[in-house]
């Protein structure tokens, strides 16, 4: 069985591995061109692509892969794999491999297809989410589904619930491929009915409203930490809010009710956060202990 395996951030790292260390043959590994990063915007190859380059696999970085469809089929692939490409795939390129392009999309289908089904997991306030292995159509995630792996959500985190889905990938990844190979294929159709759609973030959207019941706001700090990252400010200035917990106290909304060793209270619409974890402008993630030790926020103060 040759893969073509398409992916681009960290998150596609483990299913990629897990093939490669499973024995596997990687014909080529597709992924997004090299982009500025960090402060002083130096051109930098995406996590899958410095894998490849490591391992030695062929690196395909497409701008478009649509404009590539004929060294796509040269690559002789029997499957593509996609997790976290980046890229809308063509009939054209969908018709490259013989066995199918088959996607690890990170919700349980058909709910949260598009771009952030790990943030609108959390938003929606889900107990559960998954990995969803699909056979890959035109149209957005609706493809059949070959097999559904599981996992709670909790309090977790976007990055954390991230990292907990990317270890799924990998176990999903090594038995889609397995159940190809074998011929031991039962595809389910998804309920049309039952799907909905998640867009691409905006920062807007990361904007919190202490108007909002706790349990909302506390929703929208996890599900954009640790980045793109739930906001507000205080005198002015933007402070990041990377993690927070429920408290029953109640106040004017927006009001710093505490402000101690223990973290920082804000009320909201309906009970209150409690922030333990923030990263002030220009400054460093931190504790939210060290930033009331700093004085830099004290009870009476309002966070809009």
């Amino acid at each position: 069985m040759k893969i073509a395996f398409a992916g681009s951030p960290a998150y596609a790292l483990p299913p990629l591995e897990a093939l490669y260390e499973g024995g596997y043959e990687i014909v080529a590994v597709i992924t997004q061109p090299d982009k500025p990063a960090g402060r002083k915007r130096i051109l930098s190859p995406t996590p899958v692509k410095e894998y490849a380059l490591e391992k030695g696999i062929k690196v395909c970085d497409f701008a478009r892969i649509r404009d590539h469809e004929k060294e796509v089929a040269a690559l002789g692939a029997d499957i593509m794999i996609t997790c976290a490409y980046g890229q809308i795939l063509s009939e054209g390129i969908l018709g490259c491999f013989p066995k199918g392009v088959w996607n690890l999309h990170a919700s349980l289908l058909p709910k949260f297809r598009g771009a952030s089904p790990v943030q609108s997991a959390i938003l929606a306030g889900e107990s559960h989410t998954g990995v969803t292995v699909m056979k890959t159509e035109p149209a957005l995630d609706s493809g059949d589904i070959l097999l559904v792996k599981r996992c709670e959500v909790g309090d977790k985190t976007c990055g954390e619930l991230s990292a907990e889905l990317s270890r799924l990938s990998a176990e999903a990844a090594l038995e889609a491929v397995k159940y190809l190979e074998e011929g031991n294929v039962q595809l389910l159709m998804q309920d049309e009915a039952k799907a909905s759609f998640c867009k691409k973030i905006s920062k807007e959207d990361c904007r919190l409203g202490f108007s909002e019941p706790a349990v909302s706001v506390l929703r929208k700090i996890k599900a954009f930490s640790p980045q793109p990252a739930a906001y507000c400010f205080l005198n002015g200035s933007p402070v990041n809010i990377l993690n927070a917990e429920l408290s029953a106290e109640s106040g004017k909304a927006g009001e710093v009710l505490r402000a101690d060793k223990s973290g920082i209270t804000v009320a909201c619409g309906e009970n209150a956060i409690h922030i333990t974890y923030l990263q002030p402008a220009g400054g460093k993630a931190m504790p939210a202990r060290d930033f009331v030790n700093g004085r830099k926020i004290k009870a009476g103060d309002i966070l809009d």
